[in-house]
């Protein structure tokens, strides 16, 4: 069994130890407000400039405070109004009277024997997400949650069986990325040779469906006077919600990623049910006519891998056929199980047969090293901590009545 070591967990700012955990209860899918803290200050991480110069201006500063606080906040990632000392003492007197830079608390830091970190965070309301960090020789990769569960109930993903609670803020996405620099040691943002190099909107959630709040906070992240991560190192996982493809191209353009599964509309309804709503031929047709879409920027569609289910050397060719006319690759992802799951990892006979046909057809087709099996930080596998200990509470509790 592969080793695993738990980190100790950054404190969180001490207006975050003050307000505590709050009460779970929520159920709403709209994000909440961007959160005062418990003493009525208000967080500027996820204000964009025009609110954050429109906050300052409340203050009587001029514009280009907002630009000096900007730097202080995103570049080098200081959240002590104190130690901002390119602004007036007074300045940052007044600061500290209103607001606050807070990031969500760490409940829970995993190292995994691969290296691969997985972060349990939890917000202001108590709710929780999981944020995973993956490193890689020539990069390393943030996979970003952007709902607490998930919209969706795709039979082959753990969170898919976590019943969506909300939306997650601006703040709430913009935090997980400056909770990993944290982590990472990564403040001030480095040129290159970055431990945060990439950014996968893979974690928990259907970004697309939370798309005003993903978009903001990424236009944060790309910013270039900030955190300064590329929109071609950024890319957007969706299970195919077809009317906000074109506008995550036209008003991101990120890279786009395509959770597929299936080449048959009777399969992926059953794995994939929002295929019940876009079917695949509606699908590939916003592929095709994704914004800037090239042979250098080309779509990824991902493909789990699940033992006779979607494996057969015919469902590879069926997947050249559908792929025909979009510049793809396709990432085949071996299934990642948890407990009670319903599927099984196909052979590794079987998926170096279907990668095989796949790259003969001229698209690359890598199959994906599953890493953080042992901290079930997966693809796939991510899943509330606090909501899986409930189950086994209740479970538990179930068994002794």
């Amino acid at each position: 069994m592969d080793r695993v070591t738990e980190s100790p967990s950054p404190q969180p700012s001490p207006a975050l130890r003050e307000r505590g955990p709050g009460s779970p209860d929520a159920t709403a899918a709209s994000p909440l407000p961007l959160a005062g803290e418990a003493d009525g200050r208000t967080n500027l991480v996820g204000l964009d400039r025009a609110e954050l110069a429109a906050e300052l201006a409340t203050l009587g500063q001029p514009a280009f405070r907002a630009r000096q606080l900007w730097h202080w906040i995103y570049h080098r990632g200081v959240s002590d109004f104190a130690e901002m000392t390119t602004l007036s003492k007074e300045f940052r007197a007044r600061l500290t009277e209103h607001y606050v830079v807070a990031r969500p608390a760490v409940a829970r830091a995993l190292q995994s024997a691969d290296g691969t970190r997985k972060w349990l965070v939890r917000l202001p309301d108590g709710q929780e997400v999981e944020s995973v960090h993956i490193p890689e020789e020539d990069r390393g990769t943030l996979c970003v949650s952007s709902q607490v569960g998930c919209t969706l109930t795709c039979r082959f993903c753990h969170t898919g069986t976590q019943k969506l609670v909300r939306n997650l803020s601006a703040a709430e996405i913009v935090g997980q990325v400056m909770l990993a620099r944290d982590a990472l040691g990564e403040w001030p943002s480095p040129p290159d040779g970055r431990l945060l190099s990439n950014i996968v909107m893979m974690g928990m959630g259907e970004p697309l469906y939370n798309f005003d709040n993903v978009a903001k906070a990424l236009k944060i992240v790309m910013d270039g006077e900030g955190i300064s991560i590329s929109k071609r190192r950024i890319t957007l996982s969706t299970a195919g919600v077809v009317p906000m493809i074109r506008r995550c191209g036209a008003e991101l353009g990120v890279n786009l990623a395509i959770s597929l599964h299936a080449v048959t509309d009777e399969l992926r309804d059953q794995l994939v049910p929002i295929n019940r709503k876009y079917p695949i031929a509606e699908l590939m047709e916003a592929c095709r006519t994704y914004p800037g879409l090239s042979n250098a920027r080309r779509i990824t569609f991902e493909y789990v891998m699940l033992k006779d289910v979607n494996d057969s050397p015919a469902e590879a060719r069926a997947l050249v056929k559908l792929l025909e006319g979009v510049p793809a690759k396709v990432n085949l992802i071996p299934f990642n199980p948890w407990p009670g799951a319903p599927f099984e990892r196909s052979t590794d006979a079987a998926i170096a047969r279907f990668s095989q046909i796949v790259f003969d057809a001229g698209y690359a087709s890598p199959v994906r090293t599953p890493r953080g099996e042992d901290i079930m930080a997966a693809c796939g596998q991510l899943k509330s901590a606090s909501i899986r200990k409930r189950a086994s509470e209740r479970l538990a509790e179930a068994a002794s009545a």
